[in-house]
Protein backbone atom coordinates (compact mmCIF):
# COMPACT_ATOMS: atom_id res chain seq x y z
CA UNK A 1 0.00 0.00 0.00
CA UNK A 2 1.45 3.66 -0.67
CA UNK A 3 2.27 5.75 2.00
CA UNK A 4 3.50 8.82 0.12
CA UNK A 5 3.13 10.31 -3.41
CA UNK A 6 4.60 12.66 -4.41
CA UNK A 7 3.27 13.75 -8.16
CA UNK A 8 4.82 17.15 -10.42
CA UNK A 9 6.86 18.66 -7.84
CA UNK A 10 8.38 21.78 -8.64
CA UNK A 11 10.34 24.37 -6.84
CA UNK A 12 12.81 27.13 -8.71
CA UNK A 13 14.99 29.55 -7.26
CA UNK A 14 15.00 32.50 -9.13
CA UNK A 15 15.96 31.34 -12.55
CA UNK A 16 17.19 27.79 -11.51
CA UNK A 17 14.64 24.90 -11.44
CA UNK A 18 15.70 22.87 -8.58
CA UNK A 19 12.67 20.36 -8.81
CA UNK A 20 10.75 20.11 -12.25
CA UNK A 21 7.71 17.67 -12.49
CA UNK A 22 9.27 15.09 -9.54
CA UNK A 23 7.20 11.50 -9.35
CA UNK A 24 7.76 9.01 -6.82
CA UNK A 25 6.20 7.29 -3.90
CA UNK A 26 7.01 4.97 -1.18
CA UNK A 27 5.21 2.03 0.41
CA UNK A 28 4.19 1.06 3.78
CA UNK A 29 7.48 -0.99 5.03
CA UNK A 30 9.64 0.38 2.16
CA UNK A 31 13.34 1.61 2.61
CA UNK A 32 13.85 4.42 -0.62
CA UNK A 33 17.50 5.96 -0.98
CA UNK A 34 16.82 9.33 -3.52
CA UNK A 35 20.13 10.05 -4.48
CA UNK A 36 22.15 12.00 -7.04
CA UNK A 37 25.25 14.21 -7.93
CA UNK A 38 25.50 17.57 -5.78
CA UNK A 39 22.51 19.82 -6.86
CA UNK A 40 20.44 17.13 -7.97
CA UNK A 41 17.25 18.60 -6.31
CA UNK A 42 17.82 15.80 -3.62
CA UNK A 43 17.06 18.21 -0.15
CA UNK A 44 15.05 20.41 -2.00
CA UNK A 45 12.34 17.43 -2.38
CA UNK A 46 13.04 16.69 1.05
CA UNK A 47 12.40 20.06 2.65
CA UNK A 48 9.56 20.51 0.33
CA UNK A 49 7.97 17.35 2.06
CA UNK A 50 9.05 18.05 5.46
CA UNK A 51 7.68 21.20 5.15
CA UNK A 52 10.76 23.36 5.37
CA UNK A 53 9.94 24.48 2.08
CA UNK A 54 6.39 25.40 -0.04
CA UNK A 55 6.30 23.88 -3.92
CA UNK A 56 6.00 26.11 -6.53
CA UNK A 57 3.77 23.42 -7.97
CA UNK A 58 2.50 19.32 -7.30
CA UNK A 59 1.15 17.35 -4.94
CA UNK A 60 2.86 15.13 -1.46
CA UNK A 61 0.22 12.76 -0.37
CA UNK A 62 0.60 11.12 3.09
CA UNK A 63 -1.81 8.65 3.27
CA UNK A 64 -4.14 10.32 0.91
CA UNK A 65 -3.57 13.83 2.25
CA UNK A 66 -2.05 16.77 0.70
CA UNK A 67 0.86 17.96 2.61
CA UNK A 68 1.87 20.40 0.41
CA UNK A 69 2.81 24.07 2.18
CA UNK A 70 1.99 22.35 4.92
CA UNK A 71 4.03 24.08 8.03
CA UNK A 72 6.77 21.33 9.87
CA UNK A 73 5.28 20.99 13.01
CA UNK A 74 1.71 20.13 11.86
CA UNK A 75 3.62 17.39 9.16
CA UNK A 76 5.43 15.91 12.10
CA UNK A 77 2.12 15.44 13.84
CA UNK A 78 0.50 13.74 11.01
CA UNK A 79 3.13 11.03 11.22
CA UNK A 80 6.45 11.64 9.65
CA UNK A 81 9.86 11.77 11.84
CA UNK A 82 12.75 13.69 10.16
CA UNK A 83 16.42 13.44 10.93
CA UNK A 84 19.19 15.91 9.38
CA UNK A 85 22.44 16.40 7.98
CA UNK A 86 23.67 17.99 10.76
CA UNK A 87 22.07 16.47 14.10
CA UNK A 88 19.64 18.93 15.85
CA UNK A 89 19.61 19.11 19.57
CA UNK A 90 19.61 20.88 22.30
CA UNK A 91 22.96 20.66 23.79
CA UNK A 92 22.20 22.45 27.18
CA UNK A 93 20.05 19.78 27.86
CA UNK A 94 20.90 16.10 28.97
CA UNK A 95 20.27 13.68 26.42
CA UNK A 96 16.86 12.53 28.19
CA UNK A 97 15.99 15.76 28.70
CA UNK A 98 15.86 16.14 24.77
CA UNK A 99 13.96 13.09 24.61
CA UNK A 100 10.96 14.24 26.71
CA UNK A 101 10.75 17.50 25.12
CA UNK A 102 10.23 15.59 22.11
CA UNK A 103 7.78 13.11 23.78
CA UNK A 104 6.31 16.16 25.28
CA UNK A 105 5.50 17.96 22.07
CA UNK A 106 3.86 14.90 20.20
CA UNK A 107 1.67 14.42 23.21
CA UNK A 108 0.45 17.94 23.71
CA UNK A 109 1.80 18.94 26.92
CA UNK A 110 4.47 21.83 26.07
CA UNK A 111 1.91 23.82 27.95
CA UNK A 112 2.87 22.12 31.48
CA UNK A 113 5.79 23.75 32.15
CA UNK A 114 4.32 24.00 36.06
CA UNK A 115 6.06 20.46 36.25
CA UNK A 116 9.71 20.25 35.47
CA UNK A 117 10.63 18.35 32.44
CA UNK A 118 12.75 15.86 34.35
CA UNK A 119 9.50 14.61 35.70
CA UNK A 120 7.24 13.96 32.61
CA UNK A 121 7.23 10.90 30.21
CA UNK A 122 10.96 9.58 31.85
CA UNK A 123 10.11 5.77 30.98
CA UNK A 124 9.03 6.44 27.71
CA UNK A 125 12.04 8.88 26.98
CA UNK A 126 14.24 6.26 28.48
CA UNK A 127 12.55 3.15 26.43
CA UNK A 128 13.59 5.42 23.23
CA UNK A 129 16.97 6.01 24.55
CA UNK A 130 17.54 2.15 24.90
CA UNK A 131 16.23 1.37 21.59
CA UNK A 132 18.71 3.32 19.76
CA UNK A 133 21.37 2.40 22.34
CA UNK A 134 21.90 5.64 24.06
CA UNK A 135 20.35 4.55 27.44
CA UNK A 136 23.69 4.44 29.46
CA UNK A 137 24.13 8.22 28.63
CA UNK A 138 21.04 9.58 29.71
CA UNK A 139 21.94 12.33 32.17
CA UNK A 140 24.79 13.59 30.00
CA UNK A 141 24.75 17.08 28.12
CA UNK A 142 24.02 16.65 24.38
CA UNK A 143 26.93 18.89 24.12
CA UNK A 144 29.65 16.71 25.58
CA UNK A 145 28.51 13.55 22.84
CA UNK A 146 30.45 12.42 20.42
CA UNK A 147 28.72 12.98 16.58
CA UNK A 148 27.65 9.08 15.99
CA UNK A 149 26.03 9.04 19.40
CA UNK A 150 24.21 12.71 18.36
CA UNK A 151 22.74 11.21 15.26
CA UNK A 152 21.43 8.63 17.45
CA UNK A 153 20.22 10.75 19.84
CA UNK A 154 18.63 12.25 16.80
CA UNK A 155 16.78 8.75 15.55
CA UNK A 156 15.28 8.66 19.32
CA UNK A 157 13.55 12.40 18.39
CA UNK A 158 12.43 11.41 15.09
CA UNK A 159 10.99 8.08 16.68
CA UNK A 160 9.14 10.49 19.40
CA UNK A 161 5.87 11.03 17.39
CA UNK A 162 5.75 7.40 16.48
CA UNK A 163 5.93 8.05 12.62
CA UNK A 164 5.06 5.85 9.83
CA UNK A 165 7.46 7.67 7.89
CA UNK A 166 10.95 8.88 8.32
CA UNK A 167 12.91 11.34 6.31
CA UNK A 168 16.69 11.04 6.81
CA UNK A 169 18.72 13.49 5.69
CA UNK A 170 22.43 11.73 5.07
CA UNK A 171 21.99 10.04 7.99
CA UNK A 172 26.14 8.93 8.12
CA UNK A 173 26.77 12.18 7.08
CA UNK A 174 29.77 13.35 9.97
CA UNK A 175 29.97 9.55 11.02
CA UNK A 176 33.26 8.11 10.96
CA UNK A 177 33.85 5.32 8.34
CA UNK A 178 33.84 2.36 10.68
CA UNK A 179 30.47 3.69 12.62
CA UNK A 180 28.30 4.31 9.52
CA UNK A 181 27.51 0.33 9.00
CA UNK A 182 26.74 -0.12 12.70
CA UNK A 183 24.53 3.13 12.98
CA UNK A 184 22.32 1.72 9.53
CA UNK A 185 22.05 -1.63 11.10
CA UNK A 186 20.84 0.47 14.09
CA UNK A 187 18.00 2.27 11.59
CA UNK A 188 17.28 -0.74 9.36
CA UNK A 189 16.60 -3.18 12.98
CA UNK A 190 14.72 -0.63 14.53
CA UNK A 191 12.64 0.17 11.04
CA UNK A 192 11.73 -3.19 10.32
CA UNK A 193 10.59 -3.90 13.83
CA UNK A 194 8.22 -0.70 14.38
CA UNK A 195 6.99 -1.37 10.32
CA UNK A 196 8.17 2.50 9.46
CA UNK A 197 8.75 3.02 6.15
CA UNK A 198 12.21 5.74 5.22
CA UNK A 199 13.16 7.85 2.29
CA UNK A 200 16.85 8.60 2.98
CA UNK A 201 19.46 10.80 0.96
CA UNK A 202 22.91 9.35 1.57
CA UNK A 203 26.53 10.03 -0.59
CA UNK A 204 27.94 6.42 0.47
CA UNK A 205 27.17 4.32 -1.92
CA UNK A 206 27.90 1.71 0.15
CA UNK A 207 25.68 2.42 2.86
CA UNK A 208 22.53 2.96 -0.19
CA UNK A 209 23.10 -0.01 -2.20
CA UNK A 210 23.40 -2.00 1.19
CA UNK A 211 20.50 -0.39 2.91
CA UNK A 212 17.54 0.47 0.06
CA UNK A 213 15.14 -1.42 -0.90
CA UNK A 214 14.70 0.81 -4.16
CA UNK A 215 16.69 4.06 -5.20
CA UNK A 216 15.58 7.03 -6.79
CA UNK A 217 18.18 8.89 -8.67
CA UNK A 218 17.62 12.95 -9.28
CA UNK A 219 19.79 14.65 -12.06
CA UNK A 220 19.27 18.59 -13.00
CA UNK A 221 16.04 18.45 -10.31
CA UNK A 222 14.54 15.42 -12.50
CA UNK A 223 13.73 11.70 -12.00
CA UNK A 224 16.29 9.45 -14.25
CA UNK A 225 15.48 6.33 -12.96
CA UNK A 226 13.74 4.42 -10.22
CA UNK A 227 14.23 0.87 -9.34
CA UNK A 228 16.01 -1.92 -7.47
CA UNK A 229 19.44 -1.55 -6.60
CA UNK A 230 20.65 -4.15 -8.61
CA UNK A 231 18.80 -2.37 -11.58
CA UNK A 232 20.21 1.34 -10.73
CA UNK A 233 23.52 0.12 -10.51
CA UNK A 234 23.23 -1.34 -14.04
CA UNK A 235 21.50 1.91 -15.49
CA UNK A 236 23.52 3.34 -18.34
CA UNK A 237 22.05 6.71 -17.76
CA UNK A 238 23.20 6.88 -13.69
CA UNK A 239 26.30 5.71 -14.40
CA UNK A 240 26.74 7.89 -17.05
CA UNK A 241 25.32 11.53 -14.69
CA UNK A 242 26.42 10.15 -10.87
CA UNK A 243 27.86 6.55 -10.44
CA UNK A 244 30.72 6.52 -13.11
CA UNK A 245 32.07 3.77 -15.19
CA UNK A 246 34.06 2.18 -12.32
Amino acid sequence: MTLLRVHSLCKAFGGVQAVRGVDFQVERGETVALIGPNGAGKTTCFNMIGGQLPPDAGRIEFKDRDLAGMPPHRIWKLGIGRTFQVAATFSSMTVRENVQMALMSHRRALGRFFSPVRRLYVDEAQELLQTVGMADHADRACGLLAYGDLKRLELALALANEPALLLMDEPTAGVAAGERAELMDLIAHTVRDQGISVLFTEHDMDVVFGYAQRIIVLYRGSVVADGAPEDVRGNARVREVYLGAG
